[in-house]
């Protein structure tokens, strides 16, 4: 197999090909026009364009393929199709995942039984659900002044529309319920509403999803002074004293290392794998790994009652029709301390009767995304001594719930029945609480603060306490418990970094053309 030519220096270096690193490259090429660009993913390319959500892939068959390509060493194990399958005691993953083989739990600690990640061009953002809730309340940042633009700025990024089902035909029934059983004593922007997602529907009535091709856009991809190179593991970031100097990265086709010279190193890996390197490199402030936050999630189904069969559609290219409910949303509040997402399911979650007709679309699966107590103790550990399959050490996962945190959850489940027999007739009589891990949304492993005082990874810049020139991104950023889904944010987040990044080339860059004026 030939080798590759990897650059020998850049301006930035990468780490990582999800919606975060991607807003990286994307403010830089627009911010920061003639700076070199090198992002460095360990998967492989699993969509055209790269990055692309595998959700948009017309071909079941190639579909799978791009998922399985997704799951790095966990391919070929178990799946399940839906995260209410993932039952107490099972550890399944979804498609696209693949599941730590040890260390995600130890006796008298809940752990992270099903922890999930993804090794593609794209990271997770080519599998996940495209939800964009702003946070509120306490899920939110009071010390980033700039924080409502940053996350305009993160809804252009990622495309994020809240009229992608328009038009569905009981989405204004959903609506209605669920803001009878919800809305008194809500200030507005918190009523139920529909979901912001990162959507779109084509011309033909596709739907198609954002993924990390959305996020880098045309200007990403347009840029000479980008290159994207997958199947390249990094195991290293080279600093000198207190500045970040470059990467060493694996070639994984030939086995071969190289060194990457660069003036700024970006570390978006994901919320356990950004630690892991940053560990890997010698790179410890006393934060790093701690406050881990995953979101305990509760899960119901219900049946819409009082409806009949909409009128089919007009046809539409390749059969595809509209969501029948659409995607409802209640946003969390400081008092009632859940995130709700109300929407279709494909199938019952519990068997019927064979002469038990069902109206397409009247059965709705109902989550609550739980805001976690956050403690120091919560973390992602690393073992000197043993490796993982990427030769990298491996993790060892420390994780509990507390009796708040329990608290919070048994008021979820009733919300959640409550929520149920306003929305239709339940199709269960209790709810499910998925195992820790469920949610996919891990936080607070390389949280950001206002002061380099052992509670926090990075500046609200996203700068690493220690290390100039070296920014981490990804959901692990956030330092709040947040119950919404994290990724708006975390982009938001990472514009904020990718601005700082450019605003320093742009002196360097501005101050090297002069001097090559005057040299000439």
């Amino acid at each position: 197999m030939s080798q590759r030519s990897y650059p020998s220096a850049v301006d930035v270096a990468i780490v990582g090909s999800g919606p975060t690193a991607s807003a990286y490259a994307r403010i830089l090429s627009e911010e920061a026009p003639g700076a070199t660009i090198a992002m460095f993913e360990v998967g492989p390319t699993v969509s055209n364009p790269p990055g692309a959500h595998v959700k948009n892939i017309a071909d079941a068959e190639s579909r799978i393929l791009a998922q399985r390509a997704s799951e790095g060493p966990g391919a070929g194990a178990a799946m399940v199709n839906s995260p209410g399958a993932v039952k107490s005691g099972e550890r399944r993953a979804r498609p696209g995942t693949y599941l730590l083989s040890e260390g995600y739990a130890f006796p008298g600690e809940d752990g992270l039984p099903v922890a999930a990640m993804s090794s593609n061009v794209g990271g997770m953002g080519a599998h996940w659900t495209a939800a964009c809730p702003r946070p509120s309340g306490k899920e939110s940042i009071g010390f980033v002044p700039d924080m409502d633009a940053l996350l305009t700025d993160a809804e252009r990024l990622l495309g994020v529309t809240t009229h992608a089902f328009d038009g569905a035909p009981f989405s204004d029934i959903v609506h209605d319920r669920l803001s009878a059983a919800v809305d008194e004593g809500r200030e507005a922007a918190l009523r139920v509403q529909p979901m912001p997602l990162a959507v779109h529907r084509e011309p033909d009535g596709r739907l198609m999803w954002s993924g990390a091709d959305v996020v880098m856009g045309e200007a990403t991809r347009q840029n000479p002074r980008f290159e994207l190179f997958d199947e390249s593991l990094v195991t290293k970031v080279t600093y000198d004293g207190g500045t970040a100097t470059g990467i060493e990265v694996q070639d994984r086709r030939t086995g071969q290392s190289h060194e990457v010279a660069a003036r700024f190193v970006v570390v978006a890996a994901d919320a356990l794998r950004t630690p892991q390197l940053l560990w890997a490199s010698g790179i410890r402030p006393d934060a790093l790994g701690r406050y881990l936050n995953d979101q305990p999630q509760v899960v119901f189904a219900s049946r819409l009652e009082g409806v009949t069969a909409p009128v089919p559609a007009e046809p539409r290219a390749g059969g595809a029709l509209s969501q029948q409910s659409g995607v409802a949303w209640v946003p969390y509040t400081d008092d009632v301390p859940f995130h709700g997402q109300i929407m279709q399911l494909d199938a019952s979650p519990v068997p019927l009767a064979d002469d038990d007709p069902v109206v397409p679309g009247s059965i709705v699966g109902l989550g609550l995304f739980c805001a976690k107590d956050l403690q120091r103790e919560d973390r992602v550990a690393f073992d000197e001594d043993v490796r993982d399959a990427y030769g990298m050490p491996a993790m060892r996962i420390h994780y509990k719930l507390t009796a708040k945190d329990h608290e919070v959850i048994e008021r979820a489940k009733a919300e959640i029945v409550r929520l149920g027999k306003a929305v239709g007739h339940p199709l269960d009589d209790r709810p499910f609480v998925l195992p820790p891990g469920a949610s996919l949304h891990y936080q607070g492993s390389t949280r950001m603060g206002v002061a380099d005082d052992g509670e926090s990874v990075c500046s609200a810049d996203s700068e690493v306490w220690g290390v100039a020139g070296l920014f981490v991104a990804g959901n692990g950023v956030i330092p709040t418990p947040t119950a919404c889904n994290p990724t708006l944010t975390a982009v938001a987040l990472a514009v904020r970094g990718a601005r700082k990044i450019a605003s320093e080339l742009g002196s360097s860059l501005l101050m090297s053309e002069s001097d090559n004026r005057i040299t000439k």
